[in-house]
């Protein structure tokens, strides 16, 4: 089995790369190297895989990629992810999500591959005021990065049904654990609480959200290579949801640092305040399960960035001048 991943050197991808790569699979990675990717996720397994930084959108290259290698499976990872970003940035978004994704299924066309993984978010269905939402209920996205990964989860079905690619769509709830930049709410609440400074929590915390393990995670999307069926979608969760405020007084707790540290900001517009989902088709049909409690994923997340807490300080630079635009201005 070779594998082309896209978005390989970022959070999500770089785990599967190297769990792949230790697996003994041939291991094809394509990654622009935003403030997203970092090959340093890849050092373990360097030598074991073909790595190239490129940007999806180079058409022209990324062909010559896909010529040389002429892959079984692809997923595709890469993105533009931070939700905030995409409110006063949106255009990067569109391009490379939407177009990049397009670009990639123009490619794919011409290949007789196996299976095509697209990744995408639950931040698709919208605002889920009760229950938890099943892989048929109404995309209804309220931030330019929802409305681009939206798009692309409905190119990948347009592509399965017009020509027949084999597209299985997977919906991630969110994701957190080792390596993960601060972009996010744990790895930031982390930082930023090793260094005492201010935690902006917007509103008043009460953003619920769904949180699965990253190496859940990992074994799900395997699960889907292995088992899933070309055309369908899949939600990815854990059923374990939070609060905002919750999640970062645990962190607070666990670092012994004082809630003083908190500070509540403005919501930003649009936010939805809950999203859940339901995860029993890919339980049922993949005989997939998460084994990881939010519990015991939040103290080895913690444990991890304490262990490496050098290259989360590599990452503060950047995240400075966001956090500056987002709670600041």
């Amino acid at each position: 089995m070779k594998i082309l991943v896209t978005g390989g050197a970022g959070f999500i991808g770089s785990d599967f790369v190297r769990l792949a790569a230790r697996k003994g699979l041939k291991v094809v990675v394509v990654d622009k190297l935003t403030y997203a990717g970092d090959t340093e996720r890849l050092k373990p397994i360097y030598d074991r895989i073909h790595f190239y930084n490129l940007d999806i959108l180079n058409k022209e290259e990324l062909k010559k990629i896909f010529e040389k290698h002429n892959p079984n499976i692809v997923l595709h990872f890469a993105a533009e992810t931070n939700i905030d970003k995409s409110v006063f940035e949106p255009s990067i978004f569109m391009e490379t999500n939407i177009i990049g994704t397009i670009y990639l299924f123009e490619i794919v066309k011409n290949y007789k591959i196996e299976k095509f993984i697209n990744i995408t978010s639950y931040e698709e269905y919208g605002e889920i005021k009760e229950g938890e939402v099943t892989e048929d209920h109404p995309l209804n996205p309220r931030s330019p990065y929802a409305v681009s990964k939206a798009s692309a989860d409905m190119l990948g079905q347009v592509y399965w049904r017009t020509l027949n690619i084999p597209v299985i769509t997977a919906r991630l709830c969110s994701i957190y654990g080792p390596w993960q930049n601060p972009e996010r709410l744990i790895p930031m609440t982390i930082l930023k609480a090793l260094r005492n400074e201010v935690i902006p929590v917007y509103g008043a915390g009460d953003i619920e959200r769904e949180w699965l393990y990253l190496y859940d995670c990992i074994n799900a999307i395997f699960y889907l290579i292995e088992r899933g069926k070309p055309g369908e979608i899949y939600n990815i969760g854990s059923g374990e949801r939070y609060k905002v405020i919750e999640i970062v007084r645990k962190i607070l707790q666990i670092l012994e640092k004082p809630e003083s540290l908190i500070k509540f900001v403005p919501d930003r517009p649009g936010h939805e305040k809950r999203v859940a989902i339901s995860s029993e088709k890919i339980k049922k049909e993949a005989g997939w399960m998460p084994h990881t409690t939010f519990e015991l994923g939040l103290k080895a997340t913690v444990e991890w960035n304490l262990n490496n807490r050098m290259w989360l300080f590599k990452k503060l630079f950047y995240y400075e001048n966001l956090w500056s635009k987002l709670y600041e201005e």
